[in-house]
């Protein structure tokens, strides 16, 4: 049944239903919704059997969490930013130690500067940590794949982290169809880990390998997102089949069948780029997009697939690796390396600054033409740019890019007024 609901309220509702006998988190922007409402339903009594564990900091939550699945909880948790980053020890020990833990990664921008609004540059910094990482386009899919996270998570014990934008789909109200307990209870059966700490069987979890050893059990994490890899669409094809709806899978095409330029991108800003495709496609345009849903693992025969038929492919992402440019675009290069077509990086959105459907209009016109560099910053103000970089030649003592620049925006606003 459809409901007007905040997007942080509907995974936490739907996480609950998952029956997670073990919570903990600390509180950071825009994660926090979803958290209180969680540990609001264990105080309530409405999730019960459940622990709710309050931390000291990000990386107590995750060494908590895993403790509790070690001890053969089913555990959850969430984070965002710069609180991953406090926990990232903690988070590829989860993965090293092969606990299915699931996270939702509600995505924000890493400073410096501060910056609380989205980008997907948190969940970049960790992608080769060991975890399963799933992008949601939509608060509906962001629901659903919670269900789907902790089934994949402990049929392969291995930890799933959910990414939802932060703010655009966190704090979004809108109609969705929260699961039903009856539902997932049909769908996620009870947890029945596949390694305990029991004291009446004593073994050690974590225990120190040396060379002779840890490349085998680094492979075998790598196989385990193989397996994951195999497994997700087969998850996203039971889900559709019980409730009704497409969530999930490996890469989700848009107007693809006959397209000459297909954009690439995950999370969100999908929504907006099928807007644009929808108006160049009036306007005659070729065009097409690939939305990817499992990032890690990367599905690069899908992605592939998908891309066939293209002359131009436009990877549109809200992160960067500062020095070379796109993280996205570097994998779907892979995938594509003997295809015969371009490749394009644009970077978009970073810090939360609005990718308007307008800009994304301009820029399929200007792919269309092969008009776009190899590296493209979306929107970027170049004036703004050359005035520090002026700044810093002319002076040792320059000061502060980001409290430069801001001056500057500000001086630039008071004259506009």
């Amino acid at each position: 049944m459809l409901r007007q609901i905040e997007g942080s309220r509907a995974v936490a509702e739907t996480v609950a239903h998952c029956r997670p006998e073990v919570v903990c988190a600390y509180p950071i922007s825009p994660q926090t919704h979803i958290i209180e409402a969680v540990g609001a339903m264990v105080k309530a009594g409405t999730l019960s059997p459940c622990e709710f564990v309050n931390v000291e900091s990000e990386f107590a939550a995750m060494s908590v969490a895993i403790g509790a699945s070690a001890a053969g909880a089913r555990s959850y948790t969430a984070t965002s930013s710069q609180g991953l980053l406090f926990m990232i020890e903690a988070v590829y020990n989860a993965a090293g130690l092969g606990l299915p833990i699931v996270m939702t990664l509600a995505n924000r921008a890493i400073g410096a500067p501060i910056n609380i609004w989205n980008d997907h540059s948190d969940a970049m910094a960790v992608r080769d940590s060991g975890w399963v990482q799933l992008f949601a386009e939509t608060n509906q899919e962001a629901a659903d794949l919670h269900v789907q996270a902790f089934r994949l998570a402990e049929e392969l014990s291995v930890p799933v982290m959910v990414c939802m934008d932060g703010f655009i789909l966190t704090h979004a109200f809108e109609g969705l169809d929260v699961p039903e307990q009856s539902d997932v209870d049909a769908f996620l059966p009870p947890y029945e880990p596949r390694q305990v700490l029991d004291p009446d069987d004593p073994v050690s979890i974590g225990a120190m390998v040396g060379p002779e050893a840890f490349e085998e059990v680094r492979y075998l994490a790598h196989l385990r997102q193989l397996d994951a890899l195999a497994r997700i669409p087969t998850l996203a094809a039971e889900f559709s089949e019980a409730f009704g709806r497409q969530s999930g899978g490996l890469v989700s095409p848009y107007r693809t069948e006959d397209a000459e330029t297909i954009v690439v991108a995950l999370g969100s800003v999908l929504g907006t780029i099928k807007d644009a495709v929808d108006v160049r496609r009036d306007a005659g345009d070729r065009v097409g997009v690939v939305g990817i849903t499992s990032f890690r693992p990367f599905p690069r025969d899908a992605v592939r697939e998908a891309l066939s038929g293209a002359r131009r492919i436009v990877v549109v992402e809200k992160a960067f690796s500062i020095g070379f440019g796109g993280v996205l675009s570097t994998d779907v290069a892979m995938a594509t390396h003997d295809a015969d077509c371009s490749l394009r990086t644009v970077v978009a959105g970073l810090g939360g600054r609005a990718i308007t459907r307008r800009s994304l209009e301009e820029l399929l016109a200007a792919a269309s033409r092969d008009e776009l560099d190899t590296l493209t910053f979306l929107d970027l103000d170049h004036g703004i740019i050359e005035r520090e970089r002026a700044r810093m030649t002319a002076t040792r003592r320059s000061g502060p890019s980001a409290e430069n620049i801001l001056r500057d925006l500000g001086t630039v606003a008071s004259r506009i007024g």
